[in-house]
């Protein structure tokens, strides 16, 4: 079973306590669509909402859940960065001069693991950042309706970071059970510098498939909370979903087992230090239950969830 890959992220899920305001930030602020608009299915009295490029394409997808809690208090056992694609060095310069004019704080261009980048936050303090892949990755398709043009659209994610305050088990499982490479390592240089060591998946080269694991074993562990991720989605073939889930119980790994959330079907499992991982199917995508034009515009609730829509739309707060 070792010849199963990964094929990059599938997507991000992080949480947010001001969901009509994240739903302002992401769609006219970064320019991205709401691509399907429905509720966690494990707690119907939040939103879960999907932004992506103009068809939902897996690995152009952050979404959110709608939960009303205090801020994330920062540290270590989480995602602590997620990182967008843009095409070129022409792109972050449009980027730049968008975030001035829309009053976002930004760092300055700058250079991180030899690519150009810059760091920023959306509006709850999600840390994120633009990150230059010279075209890397499945090409998204871009979104009409965005003012952002097609060539500086955000193209997908890639890398994502996450922070251990100890690498050795978290690298057994991502080597040994992901099926992952272990291609580099670098120093973060920030007011204490750290060892940052890059994870490959699959034969593709590329932030698109990059997970960088921080090392900082001096911060406490993080207090989830808005702002922060809750866990974050692999990429897996569709014909590959049931031999991922053998390896997982094989391994010895605990998991969710098979859970169908009816736009692809999932695996859950922490990792040793405690992020939560996903690893979800790239089908049968967003446009199961709505045209690929009205995407996002109506609450879209799973079939098993349909007979209570009424009550569900009735727990929920307005978004537009």
């Amino acid at each position: 079973m070792n010849e199963l890959q990964l094929t990059g992220f599938h997507h991000l899920t992080a949480v947010s306590a001001d969901i009509r305001e994240n739903k302002r930030f992401f769609t006219e602020d970064l320019g991205l669509r709401l691509v399907k608009r429905s509720v966690n299915q494990d707690d119907t009295s939040a939103y879960h909402l999907f932004y992506a490029d103009a068809v939902g394409t897996p690995g152009t997808d952050v979404t959110f859940f709608d939960w009303e809690v205090p801020r994330e208090q920062r540290g270590n056992h989480t995602v602590t960065r997620t990182g967008l694609r843009v095409a070129d060095g022409e792109a972050l310069r449009y980027w730049q001069r968008r975030f001035e004019a829309r009053g976002i704080e930004a760092e300055p261009i700058s250079e991180r693991d030899g690519r150009a980048l810059i760091d920023f936050e959306d509006h709850e303090g999600q840390r994120m950042a633009l990150v230059v892949d010279g075209g890397s990755g499945d090409a998204p398709t871009p979104w009409a309706g965005s003012d952002v043009p097609a060539e500086y659209q955000i193209r997908g994610l890639g890398p994502i970071t996450m922070t251990v305050p100890s690498l050795s088990a978290t690298d057994m499982l991502l080597r040994r059970v992901m099926n992952m490479v272990h291609l580099r390592e670098y120093a973060h240089a920030s007011e204490s510098s750290y060892t940052v060591h890059v994870y490959g998946m699959g034969a593709a080269d590329g932030p698109h498939c990059e997970l960088h694991v921080a090392v900082r074993p001096t911060l406490r562990p993080a207090r989830p909370g808005a702002g922060g991720v809750h866990h974050v989605a692999f990429r897996i073939p569709d014909d590959a979903y049931e031999a991922w889930a053998e390896r997982l119980n094989l391994l010895g790994v605990r998991n969710s087992g098979k859970v169908n959330r009816y736009y692809f079907r999932s695996l859950y499992f922490r990792e040793p230090n405690g992020v939560l991982f996903e690893l979800a199917t790239d089908g049968p995508g967003f446009a199961v239950d709505e045209p690929i034009d009205n995407l996002g515009d109506r609450l879209a609730l799973p079939p098993f969830l349909e007979s209570r829509r009424e009550k569900i739309e009735a727990g929920l707060r307005p978004i537009d």
